[in-house]
């Protein structure tokens, strides 16, 4: 292995705007054709999602990733799907506590639209605030 010890932030730039111009497009995609009634998509078979009952813990993965994804492309798109799915979707999973999962969907749903709240990413609700906490 070779450490480049040179490496700069900035010179992920790009990569990191080739990694969103891909990804956005298609997460918008599998949250428009998903049927939340099906769980959680967490592989695929012949190119398609499915879910398997044991990976239900994805749910906050697959909603989070659209909130991570407005966080560095300010799509407002993503915005919409993460922040109305984690309020719709998401609620049944905060009383999973004491398992391993718990944080993998609430850090990357409610505890990502604290965050941008607090740092004025987006817009700032008290009502919504006190949900996520």
């Amino acid at each position: 292995m070779h450490i480049k010890l040179d490496l700069e932030p900035q010179h992920l730039l790009a990569a990191i705007n080739t990694l969103v111009d891909l990804a956005a497009p298609k997460v918008l995609a599998v949250h428009e054709r998903w049927d939340h009634g099906r769980g959680s998509p967490v592989i695929t078979i012949n190119g398609e999602y499915t879910s398997r009952t044991w990976t239900d813990w994805t749910l906050g993965f697959f909603i989070g990733q659209a909130i991570l994804l407005y966080d560095l492309a300010d799509d407002p798109r993503l915005l919409a799907v993460g922040r109305e799915r984690t309020f719709e979707w998401m609620t049944t999973h905060l009383s999973h506590t004491g398992v391993h999962d718990h944080g993998f969907n609430i850090v990357s749903t409610y505890g990502n639209l604290r965050r941008l709240m607090c740092e004025r990413r987006i817009a700032f609700s008290p009502h919504e605030l006190g949900v996520c906490e």
